[in-house]
C-alpha cells in the first residue's frame, strides 16, 4: 500500500522555535522504538523540547513492557523530550494530559476519543468487547523520568505518542484496536496531525507548569474527568507487578494521577494498573 511520507521540510518551520515549542525535529525513516532512542538520547544529554518521530516503528514500547508494531507511514509514532516545571509528585499528570492533548488534537476533525486512564485513547464502537466496552483503542502514551544526562537542567521526561492513523482492520495488531481511517477519517495528514498534537501538548503542559503542577488547579482535572470513559464506571484494576485486582467504581483522579476507586471496603487508590471496564452485572 502507498502511503505519503511526512514533509520534513514542512515540519520543521512548523514546530521549530521560534514559530513552534520545539527545540529540534527529527524524522527517520525506522527505528525498533523512538521511546528506547529517546530515552538514549535524553541519557546523552539531549536539549529538552525535542521530537522523534518514525515513519516506521519494529518494536514500539507500551506500558508494562509490551511490544507493538506501526505499518510503514500508517501511524504516529513520536516521542518528546520534556523537561516540566513541576514538583516531581505531580508527574503522574503527565501522560494524563498527554492524552487529554490527543483528545483535542482529533476533536476538530470530527472524532469524539474518550480516554482510559492511565494511558489509552478510545474511539466508540458498536460492539462491546471485554474490558473496554463500546470502545477501541486508537492510541497510547507512555512516560518515562530520565536522569539528567549532562544538559544540567535537571531530569527530563520520555512522552511517547503512538496514534493509529491510517491502518486497514488487518494491520491492527490486536482487535481491541482501531485506527482513524476505520473511523471515517481517511484522508487525515500525520504531518498536520503532529502539529496540531505538539501545539495541544504544549499549550496544556504550560497551563498546568503554571498552576505549580496543580491538575485541579489549572482546570485540567475538571477537562480531563469530562473525556474520561473511565470516570463515574465500575472498573477492576490489576495492579502493575502483580497482586490482587481491584473492583469497584473508578471516582476521580488523585493529586499525583492516581486513580481513587470506591470498593466494597472503603476508598482505594491505585498507582499503576491495567484497567477493565465492568458492565454493571459483574
Amino acid at each position: 500500500m502507498s502511503r505519503t511520507p511526512l514533509d520534513v521540510a514542512a515540519l520543521r518551520p512548523a514546530l521549530l522555535a521560534p514559530t513552534g515549542p520545539l527545540g529540534a525535529v527529527d524524522v527517520v525513516d525506522a527505528v525498533a522504538s523512538t521511546h528506547t532512542e529517546m530515552v538514549a538520547r535524553a541519557r546523552a544529554g539531549a536539549v529538552a523540547s525535542a521530537v522523534l518521530v518514525a515513519e516506521h516503528q519494529r518494536a514500539g514500547r507500551g506500558r508494562a513492557g509490551r511490544t507493538w508494531q506501526t505499518p510503514p507511514r500508517a501511524a504516529l509514532t513520536a516521542s518528546y523530550l520534556l523537561r516540566p516545571h513541576v514538583p516531581a509528585g505531580s508527574l503522574g499528570w503527565l501522560p494524563l494530559l498527554a492524552g487529554l492533548a490527543v483528545v483535542r488534537t482529533l476533536g476538530p476533525g470530527g472524532v469524539r476519543a474518550r480516554l482510559k486512564w492511565p494511558n489509552d485513547v478510545l474511539l466508540p464502537a458498536h460492539e462491546a468487547v471485554e474490558g473496554l466496552g463500546r470502545y477501541r483503542k486508537v492510541a497510547g502514551v507512555l512516560a518515562e523520568v530520565v536522569p539528567d544526562g549532562g544538559a544540567g537542567d535537571g531530569p527530563g521526561v520520555v512522552l511517547g505518542v503512538g496514534l493509529n492513523v491510517d491502518q486497514a482492520a488487518e494491520e491492527l495488531p490486536v482487535p481491541t484496536a482501531t485506527s482513524l481511517r476505520l473511523v471515517g477519517g481517511a484522508g487525515l495528514d500525520r504531518g498536520e496531525l503532529l502539529v496540531a498534537l505538539t501545539g495541544e501538548l504544549f499549550a496544556t503542559l504550560a497551563r498546568w507548569e503554571a498552576a505549580g503542577g496543580d491538575a485541579e488547579a489549572a482546570g485540567l482535572a475538571g477537562e480531563y474527568a469530562e473525556v474520561s470513559a473511565t470516570l463515574g464506571t465500575r472498573v477492576r484494576v490489576e495492579p502493575a507487578g502483580g497482586g490482587d485486582a481491584v473492583v469497584g467504581e473508578a471516582l476521580r483522579v488523585a493529586d499525583d494521577g492516581a486513580l481513587v476507586l470506591a470498593t466494597a471496603d472503603g476508598e482505594r487508590v491505585v498507582t499503576a494498573g491495567d484497567v477493565h471496564h465492568l458492565r454493571r452485572e459483574e
